[in-house]
């Protein structure tokens, strides 16, 4: 990245990096499958297309314009930047991360919304759904993901993968690994043979949901 780029930009970019080699390290993609953007202002700052994370350095940022017209870098962005933008678009997100994460990947072909099975779904803003199956880097798979996401914070993608956003990237990638361990907690419960898991009501987890209201440290 030009040395001439502004700190918020350069600063972004080493976490978008980070982050997504975090992906790899943590098992949620293999090779150069998934990806991770964050949002500076009008601008999106997205891993490029088919370039392994830890050969990724300052000078390989890839920036592109709520239209998707790159802006910086002279690698191609991800394939994915539709789903990215139309994130950016239709919610207040300044960080998305999309992994190809194993179980919850299996997850995806089996149910249209993952049981509930533990309260780490209000973490997701309440029950996850499966957006419906379109080709990866296609409008179609966008407009399935929004609709998936309605009122939520996270979503499988039917036979492909997870998405996750938030205000940080750090709650975004949370998200994510919250939502593959959710979904390995029921593949792990389900297979018990001759049992089926109990799950919680809906009431039950709104209950949770207003209790995380006041969850953590002040300040």
């Amino acid at each position: 990245m030009s040395e001439q780029q502004p700190e918020p930009i350069v600063r972004t970019w080493r976490e978008v990096v980070a982050t997504a080699r975090r992906s790899a390290a943590d098992g949620l993609v293999v090779g150069t499958s998934g990806n991770v953007s964050a949002r500076v202002g009008d601008l999106v700052l997205v891993t490029p297309s088919g370039v392994p994370y830890d050969r990724l350095g300052p000078g390989d940022a890839v920036g592109v314009d709520l239209t998707g017209r790159q802006v910086i870098g002279e690698l191609k962005p991800t394939s994915e930047l539709p789903l990215h933008l139309a994130v950016y678009r239709e919610t207040g997100a300044a960080a998305v991360v999309h992994t190809h994460a194993v179980h919850a990947t299996a997850v995806s072909t089996l149910v249209a919304e993952v049981p509930l099975v533990h309260y780490a779904a209000a973490l997701l803003g309440g029950p996850v759904r499966t957006a419906a199956y379109a080709r990866y880097g296609t409008p179609e798979l966008a407009d399935a993901m929004l609709t998936a996401l309605r009122d939520r914070t996270g979503c499988l993608l039917a036979n492909h993968g997870t998405v996750t956003y938030g205000s940080t990237l750090d709650r975004a990638y949370e998200r994510t690994a919250q939502l593959e361990w959710l979904c390995r907690l029921w593949l792990t419960a389900s297979s018990v043979p001759g049992l089926n898991p109990s799950l919680l009501s809906h009431a039950q987890l709104d209950e949770v949901t207003e209790a995380l209201k006041g969850y953590g440290q002040k300040g």
